[in-house]
């Protein structure tokens, strides 16, 4: 397939200053504190955007090929693995969404060592694909947390002993909640976006008594992403891609710094960041927003570097690997490469069939490849940089919609009963 795969070029460059980077390229996730950097503490591992820098990690397995053990798992979520030293946390649902959990597994061999319950509230209506336990958990080796819309954020100690929770009410979410709270120093972070009284919200609350230190009313309405934090020169920023618009937030007490607009109304993927600019996905299949987040107030008209108005996720996030830019169109199974700076298309290939909504997983980026993962458990290698270059597809024969954990040399993969540790034999 070449790159007319839409029939035009699927990015415009908008303005001479297409590619500058911010203050030489001084924008980054905010990495993880401590010990996190060792382990693989949050939603999308310690870089908060699902590349792994070293290691020795397959990259081809089966249902049987690489398997070094698969347990079932009780319930049923969508939300990825974490894992701290020897454990692994999920959280999960069950009895249609009455029950909701935190659940802690041994890392040498999946057998579970507790299951620890949030306060019951009102059961919410959630599409079939998002369930009642998309929320990744975080931890910072204290803690865990872990989010469940309707259910409230809880926090457990790590034997599985509630610490504190905190209730919000009901929400009248479409589609359902998603957000993975987001820890920065010593705040918890959340969002949600919703169209019920008790309204939309951006809020922090203090990681060990759960007290809330700001909160900051929103007037969108939909939306199922999660906040990621980005040093910006010498400021941090809480970022919110949301409906219609991308938002960063002072996160000393949660005051609007600045908005961009451009998104459309349905946003999920969680923004990347790096080489200077933030790169925001929305909608069905678009567009993607490249942002050098500077300024105050609307920065609409002066911080668009480029923006691709094709190729988009409309659940998986992009990644962010090397110079370049991938994201999967999960609307027709077409994944995308551009150069991140300039927003220059590299290649365009389909992944398989044709499936409308056939990704959910996120892609990860390790040892000079990308992997792209599709709902039936196929994974899609490809040698990362700007030529086309599919290496194999690896199957795991199981309903995979949860992005993977990766550690030690060795794949943490969930699927919609089991959760698989894949390593070299």
């Amino acid at each position: 397939m070449s790159r007319s795969l839409f029939g035009l070029l699927t990015c415009c460059i908008l303005g001479s200053i297409a590619g500058t980077a911010l203050a030489g390229d001084k924008v980054a996730v905010v990495p993880c504190e401590g010990e996190g950097g060792k382990y693989w503490p949050r939603w999308r591992g310690p870089s908060g955007q699902g590349v792994v820098e070293t290691g020795d990690y397959p990259d081809s397995w089966s249902d049987k090929d690489n398997v070094l053990w698969k347990v079932e798992v009780s319930g049923r979520g969508n939300s990825s693995p974490i894992i701290w030293k020897d454990r692994i946390f999920l959280t999960s649902a069950q009895e249609k969404g009455k029950s909701r959990s935190i659940l802690c597994l041994d890392r040498k061999d999946g057998k579970k060592i507790w299951d620890a319950f949030t306060p019951s509230a009102v059961v919410e209506r959630p599409q079939d694909k998002n369930g009642f336990a998309s929320g990744t958990p975080s931890t910072d080796g204290e803690r865990v947390y872990a989010y469940f819309g309707n259910y409230g954020l809880f926090c457990v100690d790590m034997d599985g002993k509630q610490l504190w929770h905190k209730s919000f009410g009901p929400f009248d979410a479409f589609h359902g909640t998603s957000c993975s709270p987001l820890l920065y120093r010593d705040k918890v972070i959340v969002f949600q976006d919703h169209r019920g009284t008790s309204g939309s919200f951006v809020a922090a609350f203090d990681k060990k008594t759960g007290e809330q230190l700001w909160r900051t009313a929103r007037k969108e309405k939909v939306g199922w992403g999660s906040p990621i934090a980005v040093s910006v020169g010498k400021q941090d920023l809480i970022i919110v891609s949301s409906e219609n618009t991308v938002y960063g937030y002072d996160p000393a007490d949660g005051k609007e710094i600045w908005r961009c607009k451009g998104n459309l109304v349905e946003v999920t993927p969680t923004p990347v960041a790096g080489l200077g600019m933030i790169f925001c996905c929305s909608g069905r299949a678009g567009p993607t927003l490249a942002i050098r987040p500077e300024g105050t107030g609307d920065i609409t008209a002066s911080s668009i570097s480029w923006k691709s108005i094709k190729g988009s996720p409309f659940i998986p996030s992009p990644l962010l690997y090397g110079d370049y830019l991938y994201m999967v169109n999960d609307i027709i199974s077409v994944i995308t490469c551009f150069e991140a700076r300039t927003g220059k298309l590299m290649w365009q290939e389909r992944a398989g069939q044709s499936i409308k909504h056939g990704f959910s997983a996120s892609p990860i980026g390790v040892n000079g490849k990308v992997f792209f993962t599709n709902d039936d458990g196929e994974t899609f290698v490809f040698a990362a940089g700007p030529e086309y270059k599919l290496l194999h597809v690896n199957r795991l024969n199981a309903k995979t919609l949860a992005s993977p954990a990766l550690l030690d040399n060795m794949w943490y993969i969930r699927t919609e009963q089991h959760l698989w540790c894949i390593g070299k034999k």
